[in-house]
């Protein structure tokens, strides 16, 4: 029992909105979207739903065809960044309003909306009006109204983004509760990587309407099969420099140079592109064998616990992130370091030609 795309694809005036995709989502399955803003989430999802017809290719639905069907006869939920409620009605018929249009029973209306309710932590406020709750309470309502309906495939756009640090934090820790109980297909669309492993499951990045790579969460994160991969799934986006293996050596930028040990051992001799994340570059030596590079500092964003600093370093901009509040002066040269075990090599083609030692050992 599954969703699956094959070769499906949207183009609207002759502008390409999700390059020809095929994709399977398992019954039971969480599967997140990744990438960023435009980057084709809401269009792929909208596919899913029967909203949009695809330009080319099929959907199927449990082996079925649905490809012209429409929305309203599958059994699919969505729930948007702007959340949904009808103010004038209390919780218990927000939610009961989907199974009314269908025509149930008062009981299995009650039962389903008491259950519902209970599952999402919202029976304490059956009787209030949406107007009356806190915003994550808001969104947990709508929440509910898509999942009672019983869908099969629920479909979540950004619906965390428009709610406060606190409130993001509670309900990202109770969808993956929410998602096991229902056993639905989940799909959730964010830009946050952060997100994204937090929420765990399969995930799928995209850029300008493809899919990069999809497959477990923590697996894509450690080992992307290109640099645009990992350039989406890094906050802040990873930082490329160019480089070349020469024998048992390897070259980072301008001379920082180490070892071509472990995975870097079976490179041919040539040029790569060699990157790495933002929190991998440190003010102090962290290991014997991290290697040193000499940056000028463009300006620093202290967040309170951590500061990000943004470094040109030759012809090559990068942002690291380092524990701790540090107030520099913009302009000022300084040393930071990394270690090569957390350095990906990409070939030419951008393509991953080595993992990072760290990533191959977790």
């Amino acid at each position: 029992m599954a969703l699956e795309l094959q070769s499906v694809s949207r183009v609207v005036k002759g502008q390409v909105h999700i390059q020809p995709t095929t994709l399977t989502l398992e019954k039971g399955t969480m599967n997140v979207l990744l990438g960023p803003t435009l980057s084709g989430k809401t269009s792929l999802m909208r596919l899913m739903a029967g909203l949009d017809v695809p330009s080319t290719g099929r959907i199927l639905w449990h082996g079925a065809d649905v490809t012209g069907q429409r929305v309203q006869d599958r059994k699919v939920a969505m729930v948007y960044q702007q959340f949904i409620n009808y103010p004038a009605m209390t919780v218990y018929d927000n939610i009961a309003s989907p199974l009314r249009l269908m025509g149930k029973s008062s009981a299995e209306i009650d039962r389903a909306v008491r259950e519902t309710a209970e599952m999402l932590k919202l029976t304490p406020m059956l009787a209030r009006k949406p107007l009356e709750l806190s915003g994550g309470q808001q969104q947990r309502c709508a929440l509910a109204r898509a999942l009672v309906k019983g869908a099969g495939l629920v479909l979540l756009d950004e619906p965390l983004a428009n709610l406060d640090y606190k409130l993001r934090e509670e309900l990202r820790a109770e969808i993956p509760r929410i998602f096991e109980a229902s056993g639905a297909i989940f799909v959730y669309a964010t830009t946050e990587p952060e997100e994204a492993l937090l929420l765990g499951g399969q995930t799928a990045t995209l850029w300008e309407g493809r899919i990069t790579q999809f497959g477990p969460t923590p697996e894509v994160y450690r080992q992307p099969a290109d640099a645009t991969t990992a350039r989406v799934f890094s906050d802040p986006p990873m930082n490329f420099v160019p480089c070349t293996k020469a024998g048992a050596q390897m070259t980072l930028g301008l001379d920082a140079t180490a070892p071509a040990k472990g995975a870097f051992a079976g490179l041919a001799d040539g040029g790569y592109l060699a990157g790495f994340r933002a929190n991998h570059l440190h003010l102090h030596r962290p290991s014997a064998q991290a290697v040193e590079f000499r940056c000028t500092l463009g300006v620093t964003e202290i967040t309170g616990s951590e500061t990000f600093l943004h470094l040109h370093h030759g012809p090559d901009r990068w942002v690291g992130l380092v524990h701790g509040v540090h107030d520099l002066a913009p302009g000022a040269e300084l040393s930071v370091w990394l270690d090569p075990a957390h350095v990906y090599i990409f070939d030419a083609e951008g393509r991953l030609a080595a993992p990072a030692a760290y990533a191959s050992a977790a």
